[in-house]
């Protein structure tokens, strides 16, 4: 039975400021009214806030959703010149903004830029009728960035200043999601190494794992990963890149749809995996296929677990083990026209790892979708 460890370097490393977790992550999208739709119908997130011309925002209307400690931002430009319009010419819809909740904005954009990000957008206040919020933002790999949001305890609304709460209606049915787990980025040939070091020298985060070419290929692609953390782990930011192989690996494809480097996948929590996955089955979400001989020797590969194994096999989800128990995973297809960005099911039982049992049959499924695409 597989019993791997992470592949750490060393205890994890002291964060430079204070940081609570994630805030929320911004998607920019051509229609946030249809991709807030198809979030709450498919993936049962909740409809808590709106901001747009109707609560005095002239430039973009988004829509704030919700589910566990889950928040998503759609947004849509109104204007020709908003920086959205640049970045879905370039990448279609996706995920721009990884905002982090921070005790102390300022600090966080001092430190960060001092250390070398890019500064987007200095440290600044806005407000409305329920309090103050300050933000600021620093870019990282690709065009994605990272805003620092800081949010006292004397704000009272619904999400962020110009935000006004909404009624769902009922239409979110919750499918039982948590939190972030990690948040996976790719970028192009030999990046991965100066990301890695962008994310420790700038954040102070360390080296949570990494994988070679060795640990992630099939017989026609590979890649390379890291996985970078912060101090208590809330934060993770797998780091993928391409590896040489026989044909054109998933990295290789992504960055060529996506037109450089950015946000993967999105890994998200839950309590019961199964109950999740046969949810969003029923809601209609495309999962990638897993063979049926993978659960032929599972319980010898992964030993004990407490799940039905004919009820994973028809579900389709993989099962992992490390040192410190084991995991439960599965991915869907690309939700974009673009096979680009994804969403990652995860279910931990005491594994920290990230599935490496499980790259081989994983990425044999990737595959299959890129030979249909004619991508390999």
């Amino acid at each position: 039975m597989s019993t791997a460890a992470p592949e750490t370097n060393g205890s994890p490393a002291k964060d430079l400021f204070t940081i609570k977790g994630t805030h929320h992550l911004e998607f920019f999208v051509g229609n946030a009214k249809q991709a807030a739709y198809f979030y709450r119908r498919a993936f049962g997130f909740e409809l808590f806030a709106y901001s747009g011309p109707e609560t005095g925002v002239r430039e973009a209307c988004s829509y704030a959703l919700r589910q566990g400690k889950i928040v998503l931002v759609l947004t849509t430009p109104l204007i020709a010149n908003h920086q959205a319009n640049d970045f879905m010419r370039n990448h279609g819809d996706g995920v721009r903004d990884i905002a982090m909740h921070v005790e102390d904005a300022e600090e966080a954009f001092r430190i960060t830029t001092e250390r070398g990000a890019k500064a987007v957008a200095a440290p600044h206040v806005i407000e409305d009728k329920h309090g103050k919020v300050k933000l600021a933002t620093i870019a990282t790999y690709g065009d994605t960035v990272h805003t620092f949001v800081e949010r006292g305890s004397d704000y009272t609304g619904p999400f962020l200043p110009h935000f006004e709460a909404r009624d769902d209606k009922g239409m979110g049915k919750s499918v039982g999601l948590q939190f972030v787990d990690h948040v996976v980025g790719n970028v192009s040939w030999d990046e991965m190494n100066n990301t890695v070091e962008f994310y420790k020298n700038v954040f102070g985060f360390s080296r949570f794992v990494s994988f070679d070419d060795k640990d992630i290929s099939t017989e026609y692609t590979a890649l390379r990963s890291t996985v970078v953390a912060n101090e208590n782990r809330w934060i993770k930011f797998p780091i993928n890149e391409p590896a040489e192989g026989l044909r054109k690996s998933q990295i290789e494809e992504y960055v060529e749809f996506n037109n450089g480097p950015g946000v993967q996948h999105i890994a998200m929590h839950t309590n019961d995996i199964i109950s999740t996955v046969a949810a969003l089955r029923e809601n209609g979400v495309d999962f990638l296929e897993t063979p049926d001989t993978y659960y032929t020797e599972l319980k010898e590969r992964v030993g004990d677990i407490d799940e039905d194994v004919e009820r994973l096999r028809s579900l389709k989800i993989l099962v992992d083990r490390d040192d410190k128990g084991y995991m439960l995973q599965l991915f869907t297809k690309p939700l974009e026209d673009r096979p680009t960005l994804f969403i990652e099911i995860i279910q931990r039982r005491g594994a920290e790892s990230f599935g490496k049992g499980n790259f081989k049959a994983l990425f044999e499924s990737i595959e299959r979708e890129q030979g249909l695409r004619g991508n390999l």
